[in-house]
């Protein structure tokens, strides 16, 4: 790892000389050495000569140094500004006499805090273009792209819903910046709803509502993440419903996400749901295979230098199934252990890398569905796996059927003869010795299970 590393810094330390100047960059930021990283969180330590220095460069560059190694090397997910382990601690007059003259009105760093402290911070990264759309996320994509570039549009709210990590602030930093980029003299808001409550709340404490509506509600454009979270706070609802009010009727736009349809959102005013209701309700669904497949080749072209073959793209695509994030994290993690440890990327390192992980999404497999499965496959009705029936049509898929649920799932011995029609559970031990013995001397029987365990999987 200490190589990609050097050389982002060294590509890094180049770029902020340039853009702060040699004094401010001689003075603060050439001291700065790279510190310890993590490949599992993606936190990379810069590591200062004394505490005060880290905690002024922290103050003045902490954004533009995350953003910087976010841009340059991917693997890096945050920065933290640290002093050295060795620094010394001295005395606030020893700083002021030692340190170099910080003069935070010549830095660029000082210009950039007297912009609208408001103003969003958005990840440089999440744009529409790296925003990889298949048929469970085509719609959402769609109208997001839509609602940032149009200079009018036939909707509105826009409220984008789906589970963790399937895309959703991703869509909404891409609205954000697509919006800004076409109209930069715009308006744009940018906030989660549990700030939107912790925000509104400080306002009523310090007698400044005025100044939080007006924020708000001259917003040209105002994004809205996690709305469940103002579930059951009626006094925020109330300021929510006439913020959500006052920017639709003023034809200035509004996108909401949500990790639920507006139906399924409890605790939450009707009135407020009807309203969010009205305009395009978008969902982003679980991600197909395919779709895991391409986001994986568009996230491979970002991380130059890491060789993945592909059955390990087909691998990963297939096994990772519970979120888009997880997926990227674990591509990270992939690279990261692969340059620091300088292996070959082939499934079993893949395996060993993501142990936890692949645990975690293993589809979870019912003994009814391989009822179903095994019944269609040779062509028995379903109801035969509990009937008494012995012939034989009936009974070897029957200890197919009971063998893979053995296998594929984590129920006891007893508790698969109950979905048998009540069997003991010796019968599925005889079941599943007898199926064991057959797949060694029947290829086709054995092709037959491979085929049906596939199925199950997939």
């Amino acid at each position: 790892m200490k190589q990609p590393l050097e050389a982002a810094w060294e590509s890094i330390r180049t770029g902020l000389r340039r853009d702060v100047g040699a004094r401010t960059f001689d003075g603060w930021l050439k001291p700065a050495e790279v510190g310890s990283f993590d490949a599992e969180s993606g936190l990379l330590e810069i590591a200062m000569p004394s505490q005060f220095m880290a905690d002024w460069v922290s103050s003045h560059f902490g954004d533009r140094l995350k953003l910087a190694w976010t841009s340059a090397l991917p693997l890096v997910t945050d920065v933290k500004i640290v002093a050295a382990p060795d620094a010394p601690r001295p005395s606030p007059l020893l700083i002021l006499e030692d340190t170099p003259s910080a003069e935070p009105a010549s830095t660029p760093a000082q210009a950039s805090q007297l912009r609208d402290p408001s103003a969003p911070n958005f990840d440089p990264r999440y744009t529409f273009d790296s925003f990889v759309v298949g048929k469970a996320n085509e719609v959402a994509a769609t109208a997001a792209r839509t609602l940032a570039k149009t200079d009018s549009v036939g909707f509105n709210p826009l409220f984008i819903h789906g589970g963790t990590g399937r895309g959703k602030t991703h869509l909404l930093h891409a609205i954000g910046q697509d919006f800004l980029a076409r109209q930069p003299g715009k308006r744009v808001v940018s906030m989660s709803a549990e700030k939107f409550m912790v925000e509104f709340v400080r306002a009523i404490k310090e007698n400044d509502t005025i100044g939080f509506k007006h924020r708000l509600r001259s917003a040209d454009l105002l994004l809205i993440d996690d709305v469940q979270f103002i579930a059951g706070k009626d006094s925020t609802q109330e300021e929510f419903f006439h913020t959500m009010n006052e920017i639709i009727n003023a034809g200035r736009r509004l996108v909401i996400t949500s990790d639920r349809a507006p139906q399924d959102l409890d605790g939450i005013a009707p009135r407020i749901l009807s309203r969010l209701s009205w305009g395009l309700v978008a969902d982003i669904n679980p991600a197909d295979y395919e779709l895991r497949l391409n986001i994986i080749e568009a996230k491979l072209d970002a991380l130059p230098g890491v060789d993945m073959p592909c059955p390990v793209v087909e691998f990963l695509a297939r096994r990772i199934t519970n979120s888009i994030r997880e997926l990227e994290g674990s591509l990270n993690r992939i690279a990261a252990y692969a340059m620091m440890t300088g292996r070959d990327i082939d499934v079993a390192f893949v395996e060993d890398v993501l142990a936890n992980v692949l645990r975690a999404n293993q589809r979870r497999i019912s003994i009814d569905e391989i009822q179903t499965q095994v019944a269609e496959h040779f062509r028995i009705r379903k109801a035969e796996m509990t009937s008494a029936r012995r012939a034989r049509e009936v009974a070897r898929p029957r200890q197919v059927a009971m063998y893979l649920s053995k296998q594929l799932t984590p129920k006891s011995l007893p508790d698969i003869g109950r979905r048998f029609g009540g069997r003991d559970h010796t019968t599925v031990i005889h079941a599943v010795k007898q199926i064991e013995r057959l797949r060694a001397a029947d290829a086709e029987l054995d092709a037959d299970i491979r085929l049906l365990v596939r199925q199950l999987e997939g």
